[in-house]
């Protein structure tokens, strides 16, 4: 068989999003004999002595990545964000409070909605989600408050976190490691891996250990949090090789510096495309100013017979994944970790040659 070599293209896609070259090559090295032991990661039994060394190397990375102690467990499980949102009511308590930013955040709250008192305490849906929301009604007896970190579709992140009378609940999947977090502000973060994790498979959980008293026994077994944390996320069989390809992220990330550095690095590269978006009245954003995410930048054109040929353009220029979602259609691109700043000077000066062409 002939082995072809194909260009990589720069994928803005909102996910299964692009990941670090370097974890690529490694974990290629480790598909048909992980080290020595003659069998391929993605084979692997959970229960083999090196697979066990793989899953506790990848808690303690992102443990060290952002600064938890021994008060908080790490679940490894499946199902996605969309899993958590009914997940996070079940064992935490029906009474939540919720920001609804975006569609993920309209999602959770459906969720919560069917499973009990679910209250709107803020929402920027009259506005169609361009800015986030700083006067929240949040109630003193509520379970837990629930946000959505980042909104990829709109393209608004929380820059500052609430501070919240309940628990604080965040759905952090297209943002967890950009940015070094403050863990005393939370009660549970989830993340679904396919933007800035890993691929696609895994949703890893952390919740304070205190919060998992509150797990009703009644429960079906896979649907409580304990069932998962006294089983070390190993009940059942968990999906191994996305579980490795976290590993391999976080220790990409560790790499580059940590999580100052990842935010820093994030920052540069989203201001690279705003200023372009800025610098054109062809293009207009989405977000408002200060709620502009460092993961996501959404913009219309002021033309809309020219976004096809934008989109040709950039993709003639080996930039894909660029077409806004279909709610509120035009231009997203997604930048998350993996995104090199070479990637983002890339669109930024095609959005300026397209600007003076147009």
């Amino acid at each position: 068989m002939t082995m072809t070599t194909t260009a990589r293209l720069l994928n803005f896609g909102p996910g299964p999003a692009m990941l670090p070259a370097e974890v690529w090559e490694e974990a290629s090295e480790n598909l048909l004999s992980f080290g020595d032991s003659g069998i391929g990661i993605a084979e692997l039994s959970h229960r083999s002595p090196e697979y066990g060394a793989v899953h506790a190397d990848v808690e303690d990375r992102l443990r060290r990545l952002l600064g938890m102690g021994d008060d908080w467990a790490v679940l490894f499980l499946t199902g996605g964000a969309s899993s958590q949102a009914f997940m996070v009511p079940m064992n935490l308590g029906t009474r939540g409070d919720y920001v609804v930013t975006g569609v993920w955040a309209k999602k959770a709250l459906a969720e919560g909605k069917l499973l009990g008192d679910a209250h709107v305490a803020a929402s920027s849906a009259e506005t169609i989600f361009d800015h986030i929301p700083t006067d929240c009604d949040w109630r003193d007896d509520a379970d837990f408050a629930h946000i959505t970190s980042n909104n990829t579709i709109y393209g608004t992140q929380y820059h500052t976190f609430p501070e919240t009378p309940s628990p604080l609940v965040v759905d952090a999947s297209s943002d967890i490691l950009s940015r070094p977090l403050d863990m005393s502000r939370f009660g549970l973060i989830y993340a679904g891996a396919q933007k800035n994790l890993g691929p696609s498979g895994v949703t890893v959980v952390f919740i304070r250990k205190a919060l998992l008293e509150r797990t009703p026994d009644t429960l079906p077994t896979m649907l409580r949090y304990t069932t998962h944390h006294e089983k070390n996320s190993l009940y059942n069989t968990p999906p191994t090789f996305p579980i490795y390809m976290v590993g391999l992220v976080a220790k990409w990330v560790e790499n580059q510096g940590g999580l100052a550095a990842m935010a820093e690095h994030n920052a540069a590269k989203a201001k690279l495309i705003y200023d372009a978006m800025d610098a054109s009245d062809l293009y207009i954003p989405h977000a408002a100013t200060t709620d502009r995410s460092h993961m996501n930048v959404s913009w219309k054109l002021a033309d809309d017979s020219l976004q096809q040929a934008f989109l040709d353009g950039a993709k003639a220029e080996g930039m894909v994944g660029l077409k806004g979602h279909r709610s509120i259609g035009g231009i997203r691109a997604s930048i998350y970790n993996a995104m090199p700043a070479e990637g983002c000077k890339r669109l930024a000066e095609f959005m300026a040659d397209f600007a003076a062409r147009a």
